[in-house]
């Protein structure tokens, strides 16, 4: 099958091309001419891994621009294009309106068209997230989406707009799937990743403290899930379920069916840094205006919405195809079972950062 995918060389797209490309797909890669040099050695790794399977084509864009900035190449690109995954987006909860809405809701408009041009398309593969419930009260399932909800941030707001632009289209025939995974940390069994965000910013926050780490809770962490899943669980689930016809039309939450609440991560960060974790109650306010002013704290304050989410997530719809497709071997791993590998290469990988890719 030859294939379109944005996103490349992201931490998602670029282990999901080597999935693609295992499966004998040719995958034509949109990169941004800034990325290029890291997405030319990520290609090479790939082809070298999977000398007889398929290939893996740079093409230079951006899906900002109408036509992708791809110029006289789109009409061949459409021509030969079977599937499009679209995984391009800014990955950041502090990102301002602006670039979120051109990056993530008028970048995926632009795809979309792209993709009504393919004359022989066969799937619109889209990676939304979880979070386009925004602070949904209650559980938020895969047939949720409009729902009157607010929102954290211009992150959840411009993804929450994309998936709506993208099921819109479904509706009028585009054949789609929609993925959308929870918080995405490293890989179960290396415990690799691209930049440290999300969960990572508390797991650094307590190997930076000796034996008997203090850290701020809000409300009752026992109340509040924390929805995270590995990379390779996403990635894995993704490549299965997009082979499937009766995939087609569906909606996917990538997310643990069990979640821990706040307080069970912490004591499993506990656990895995050899730390005691003293809680200290603190109001959220106080606690975002604090780590404003000091950003040495090396904490994003949006980070805080998290911890004290109310939405819950279902994944009946998941569970069950992937069940069916794949006799169970691909299911989400309990958090205690790989926390000790995430601990393990943020220890040796004290150079990367939250930075996220635009």
């Amino acid at each position: 099958m030859s294939v379109f995918l944005t996103g490349f060389p992201g931490f998602l797209g670029s282990a999901l091309t080597e999935r693609l490309v295992a499966r004998g797909s040719d995958v034509t890669c949109l990169v941004q001419p800034k990325y290029r040099r890291t997405a030319e050695r990520r290609a090479r790794e790939i082809e070298r891994a999977h000398a007889a399977d398929g290939e893996v084509e740079l093409v230079g864009g951006d899906i900002t621009e109408a036509d992708l900035e791809l110029g006289e190449a789109v009409e061949s690109l459409q021509t030969d294009t079977e599937a499009v995954y679209h995984l391009a987006a800014v990955y950041d909860l502090a990102v301002s309106r602006e670039v979120g809405m051109a990056v993530n809701v008028e970048g995926t408009k632009n795809v979309l068209d792209f993709a009504d041009g393919c004359e022989n398309l066969r799937r619109f593969q889209y990676v939304s997230t979880c979070y386009v419930s925004g602070r949904y009260d209650g559980t938020f399932t895969e047939d949720h989406l409009v729902e009157g909800q607010r929102f954290n941030n211009y992150y959840e707001t411009t993804k929450y707009l994309a998936e709506v632009a993208v099921q819109e289209r479904m509706e009028s025939g585009l054949p789609g799937t929609i993925y959308r995974p929870a918080i995405v940390v490293g890989d179960s069994e290396t415990g690799e990743t691209q930049k440290y965000d999300g969960p990572y910013y508390l797991l650094r926050w307590l190997m930076r403290q000796p034996g008997v780490a203090v850290t701020p809770v809000l409300g009752d962490p026992t109340a509040y899930e924390v929805n995270v899943v590995p990379r390779d669980f996403v990635v894995d689930a993704i490549a299965e379920l997009s082979r499937l016809d009766e995939s087609v039309g569906e909606v996917y939450q990538l997310c643990d069916p069990n979640p821990l609440t706040v307080d069970e991560m912490l004591r499993a960060f506990g656990r895995a840094t050899g730390k005691r974790v003293v809680r200290v109650p603190t109001p959220k306010g106080a606690l975002k205006r604090v780590l404003s002013r000091f950003p040495e704290l090396e904490i994003e304050p949006a980070t805080l919405d998290y911890f004290d989410h109310p939405t819950s997530y279902a994944c009946e719809n998941t569970v069950a195809a992937l069940e069916t497709a794949t006799d169970g071997e691909i299911q989400c791993p309990a958090f205690g079972s790989y926390v000790g590998n995430l601990v393990s290469f943020v220890r040796e990988h004290p150079e990367l950062t939250p930075d996220a890719m635009v």
